[in-house]
């Protein structure tokens, strides 16, 4: 018997997870990848013996990406090295307060009693833990681990009763700030919501999950830089036999009726060919792929206009001379007030003028990624997608990237433009054309509780019935473990439409 086919557009982790999946039970496999290299986003720049990791910069639940690579006895530690990262984030404040965050309740004890209520601001933080475990557990029996697509799919699953388990009464921020006093605190609670590049203001409260999902299950590094995961796919792509191929961008997806029938590729060459396929499987975001590849009208468009783009970013990577031995892993520099810097991101659609800054510094676990006695380190403040509503410009990206030196160098990098020798620079202009996402997005989708219920994109297209999406456009979401999840589910979908028992 004949095995079926399966074609995949674009090698981010989504489609690499479905191609792997697919392969795993025989199925004939096809990856095109526009770019030069696998891994969409996890991408990776090496220069004058700096590494840089363009993309993703955390690893979390190393459990969901174990099914991927386990058989013939082998586990995903044969793949890569995981190292534990703790303190797990440094927080540092516009006052000079300083706060880790430990993966241990008992460290954050004595990390929070350098606080002016430090009793009491561990007791919030404790309870809280135990409701954001909550939420996590009951997500992921459902919305997580059965690959659910959507509200009524939620309800027929969880029931009435059991999707009141689910904290949908309030906002992320709300619920924090139900339960927990100390600023500080609250600041960095709400942060964790830069997973899916949202507003903790906007998202629904059971997004408090997030903090759950990193102090349970740990935070981790890859030895030897992130895009290593991206090696350890493209190993077990070609173990399992799957066809990939570069620098070959799909240009259409072929259909007859409500079928797809393949795709319209064009390769390095610029010579153009259609590949027939039983199944398409797009890790090019849905509404992109909605206008480029299905030309869907209009009226087909606006359904899709409430999976809003998550926000985007100016990513900066700076190799330095120096090393600031105040910095972990991994740091934040806050806004002022966190509240304002929301809204005026999400909902006014502007620059931020008092960003909070992501800083990643490497080093402190793998001092390959720099030479001696050098640091490098990625800088990323969240700023709205391309839009209409308050357009920027290139200049205005530089600009902001400027603030954001002379805010860093304010509160303890002295000196730090003087100790540049490598400066890398990517807008949401380059990322929209660089991986196709919608207009410049790096998290897929927004998570907000009025606009979409904080659902994505549901994973099975409503133009094709043997058409999937995966990605941070589709449910669960943005994020590696959330967008491997989706290839995952897509996958088994799949086997379910084949007859096949799938796990």
């Amino acid at each position: 018997m004949k095995s079926p086919s399966a074609v995949v557009i674009g090698a981010g982790i989504g489609g690499m997870s479905a191609a792997i999946m697919l392969a795993k039970e025989g199925f004939k496999v096809t990856v095109l990848e526009k770019n030069d290299r696998l891994g969409g986003k996890l991408n990776l720049l090496e220069t004058q013996g700096f590494r840089f990791d363009l993309g993703p910069s955390i690893f979390t639940l190393p459990q969901v990406f174990r099914p991927l690579f386990e058989g013939d006895g082998r586990s995903l530690e044969d793949f890569v090295s995981l190292r534990r990262v703790d303190p797990q984030w440094r927080n540092f404040f516009e006052d000079g307060t300083i706060i880790d965050l430990w993966e241990r309740r008992e460290d954050m004890r004595a990390e929070l009693a350098k606080l002016e209520d430090g009793a009491s601001a561990f007791d919030d933080y404790s309870r809280f833990l135990d409701y954001a475990r909550a939420q996590y557990h009951v997500v992921e029996r459902g919305y997580l681990r059965e690959g659910l697509d959507g509200f009524w799919q939620l309800i027929r699953f969880y029931g009435m009763r059991g999707g009141r388990d689910m904290d949908w009464a309030s906002s992320m921020s709300g619920a924090i700030h139900k339960r927990v006093r100390d600023p500080y605190l609250r600041d960095i609670l709400a942060y964790f919501i830069k997973y899916v590049g949202s507003s903790a203001n906007d998202s629904p409260a059971f997004m408090n999950l997030m903090p759950n999902i990193q102090l349970e299950f740990g935070l981790w590094y890859i030895s030897g830089g992130m895009y290593e995961l991206a090696k350890a796919f493209e190993r077990r792509l070609a173990e399992l036999g799957v066809h990939v191929c570069l620098g070959t961008e799909v240009t259409r997806i072929e259909r007859t009726g409500k079928r797809a029938t393949g795709v319209t590729l064009r390769d390095r060459a610029g010579q153009q060919r259609t590949l027939n396929a039983d199944y398409v499987i797009s890790n090019m975001e849905v509404i992109p792929a909605a206008e480029q590849l299905l030309q869907q009208t209009s009226r087909e468009l606006k359904k899709l206009q409430r999976f809003e783009p998550a926000c985007s970013g100016i990513v900066v990577h700076l190799g330095l001379d120096r090393v600031y031995p105040q910095l972990a892993h991994h740091n934040f520099f806050y806004s002022q007030h966190q509240d304002q810097h929301f809204d005026r991101v999400f909902h006014d659609k502007k620059l931020p003028d008092d960003p909070t800054i992501y800083l990643v510094a490497p080093t402190r676990t793998d001092p390959s990624q720099a030479p001696p006695g050098c640091e490098n380190i990625k800088i990323l403040p969240h700023i709205p997608y391309i839009n209409d509503k308050n357009p920027y410009t290139y200049e205005d990206c530089v600009a902001l990237k400027e603030l954001c030196f002379t805010k860093l160098e304010r509160m303890g990098l002295t000196d730090l433009r003087k100790h540049i020798i490598v400066e890398d620079f990517w807008t949401p202009f380059d990322i929209q054309k660089r991986y196709n996402s919608n207009r410049g997005s790096i998290y897929g989708v927004v998570c907000d509780r009025r606009k979409n219920f904080a659902f994505k994109a549901p994973k099975r297209s409503s133009t094709c019935t043997n058409l999937f999406f995966v990605g941070g456009s589709v449910n669960p979401g943005g994020g590696m473990p959330m967008v491997s999840l989706s290839g995952q589910h897509v996958a088994r979908m799949i086997l379910r439409e084949e007859g096949r028992p799938c796990s």
